[in-house]
């Protein structure tokens, strides 16, 4: 006879799995555009990079604008001076992004390569240092990490202008082929309740 806990687990594993039976083709739609919109951003990384800095850049700006007026409304708390010097920051480091978005990609794109190199380094050290099962994945996701840093800080700065928008576009085809497989899986689910144990 199953345990409670185990009948919970399983509980808590099929809640929505009517929702996600039902609804399987907008799963599998969705994967499918995410699948082709990725495709098409690899084919133009240079414009992806520069709209995705851009974007990032507006976000710092309404935040800025937003957490500057929160201050103003707020001028009675002690923590007014560094709320509106918060804001204010973000303002300016948004106009730097938005005003010129190549050299902040070229920038930015170093500071991937060095998290990449030192993110990747941690990893394998980590890896060999405490024993544990399949830790040769994190060796392996570690080595391909440095790999992938130097590859970049390597071309840089000619990468800069190419390597966000082939992240962009490199995880929205893997996030939409995952959506399909999900999407292909929901469609021969079972119906109803499950059957009691």
């Amino acid at each position: 006879m199953p345990s409670e806990d185990s009948l919970t687990v399983v509980s808590l594993h099929l809640v929505g799995q009517d929702e996600l039976r039902r609804r399987w083709g907008w799963f599998l739609g969705l994967g499918i555009l995410l699948i082709v919109l990725g495709t098409v951003a690899l084919g133009s990384t240079f414009l992806l990079t520069v709209v995705s800095v851009l974007f990032f850049g507006w976000l710092l700006i309404f935040g800025g604008v937003f957490q500057a007026v929160h201050a103003f409304l707020s001028k009675r708390w002690s923590g007014f001076f560094l709320d509106l010097l918060t804001g204010l920051l973000y303002v300016a480091v948004g106009f730097m992004i938005v005003a010129n978005p190549s050299a902040s990609a070229i920038a930015l794109t170093l500071l991937i390569a060095v998290f990449l190199i030192f993110g990747g380094i941690f990893r394998v050290v980590v890896a060999l240092a405490v024993p544990y099962q399949n830790r040769v994945w994190l060796v392996l996701h570690g080595v391909i990490n440095v790999l992938l840093g130097v590859a970049i800080w390597w071309q840089w700065p000619l990468s800069g202008l190419w390597v966000i928008g082939l992240f962009v576009g490199v995880d929205m085809i893997f996030n939409g082929w995952a959506l399909v497989m999900l999407a292909l899986a929901a469609k021969s689910l079972p119906s109803g309740p499950p059957a009691s144990a």
